[in-house]
């Protein structure tokens, strides 16, 4: 009993060494395949990524140096109190977020952080709800590039929205003794920190290199995860998992192709919705619901890429993680209802 008990706390002390050991491994063995996922990463990221976060996260780096966080908290406290609990300022996170996509809210939640401009318990708040695709990515790449159906992607983004709006509401409880009287905690930032004519050039430099070393790390784990998606398919790993859960996937009449592109976008986000939209059935709302599922929970690597944002800060990722699964499940439901509700929204054959 005793050995036994030291051979399961060996294999948890070593499970992490022991996947980059494997890792490693494929790495090497799929040599061929891997080269042509890093190439398509670095597509992607470059095609993709760059030009769409890049400018958001030199805007949003700027405007923490100015007074609009203050004008938002003014205009937005009235609506983020009784809703979220949150002071208004943090309706910048949200909307940002909401307009640009991942990872830019959990990166204006942490600066809110530093700079004391709300609390940790509003901060980790901000994060369960204000890290959600960008309507450019669900309305023009997923609805109009995936499925070529502006519609789809129009009911996607309300779904969406109406998840995170959802758990943003659920989370006004998080920790919810912790706080004292909101208004009295605001710790102002100061004038010296706000951008002038004299620190114009210092404040956009400082800018720009948050923001390029943001944009690498993204780009970083965006290749990493095209590899682990490589080197799955070509080990045989994604046919195993498929084939073990046919019969599950048959018993509630799913197609079983579906499988795989679940598995790939629970990795990575893009990938998975591309595989889903170009699986054809009669019912493509189960396209859709499933495409709902994944853009709610975001995918493994979107979440390792928030997390380490956040673990620059005395923030718990607890309120992230939980809160990009509950989305996932209520962007589900949000989705099924409306398809069987609005005709206007009934895509099946």
């Amino acid at each position: 009993m005793i050995k036994s008990n030291i051979y399961v706390l060996k294999l948890k002390r070593n499970i992490i060494p022991m996947a980059f050991l494997l890792f490693t491994f494929g790495l090497l063995i799929f040599a061929n395949n891997n080269i042509v996922a890093v190439k398509n990463g670095l597509l992607l990221f470059a095609n993709n990524v760059v030009p769409t976060l890049f400018p958001f996260f030199i805007a949003t780096e700027l405007l923490m140096h100015t007074n609009i966080l203050y004008i938002i908290g003014r205009l937005f406290t009235p609506i983020m109190m009784p809703l979220f609990n949150i002071r208004g300022e943090g309706a910048f996170a949200f909307i940002m977020g909401l307009i640009s996509g991942y990872p830019i809210g959990a990166k204006i939640a942490v600066n809110l952080r530093k700079n004391n401009i709300c609390s940790k318990e509003e901060c980790e708040r901000l994060l369960s709800f204000t890290n959600n695709s960008g309507p450019l990515f669900i309305i023009g790449t997923v609805g109009i590039t995936m499925f070529g159906n502006i519609n789809i992607g129009i009911l996607l983004f309300i779904t969406h929205i109406l998840a995170s709006f959802t758990v943003g509401f659920l989370f006004r409880f998080w920790k919810n003794n912790h706080i004292k009287n909101n208004q009295q905690n605001i710790i102002k930032k100061p004038e010296n920190n706000l951008v002038n004519l004299k620190n114009l050039g210092e404040i956009m430099a400082e800018s720009i290199t948050s923001s390029i070393k943001t944009i690498l790390l993204i780009g970083g784990f965006i290749i990493v995860f095209s590899s682990i998606i490589s080197i799955f398919n070509s080990s045989g790993l994604i046919k195993l998992i498929t084939t073990s859960l046919s019969p599950i996937f048959r018993a509630i009449n799913i197609d079983t192709s579906f499988i795989q592109g679940i598995f790939t976008g629970l990795l990575e986000l893009t990938n998975g919705l591309s595989f889903i939209s170009n699986i054809h059935v009669k019912a493509l709302s189960i396209n859709i619901i499933i495409s709902s599922f994944l853009l709610g929970f975001g995918g493994l690597s979107i979440m390792f890429q928030v997390l380490s944002i956040i673990s620059k800060s005395d923030l718990s990722c607890k309120p992230y993680v939980i809160g990009k699964i509950l989305q996932a499940f209520l962007a589900t439901f949000y989705t099924y209802i409306l398809i069987n509700l609005l005709p206007f929204f009934q895509f099946d054959i």
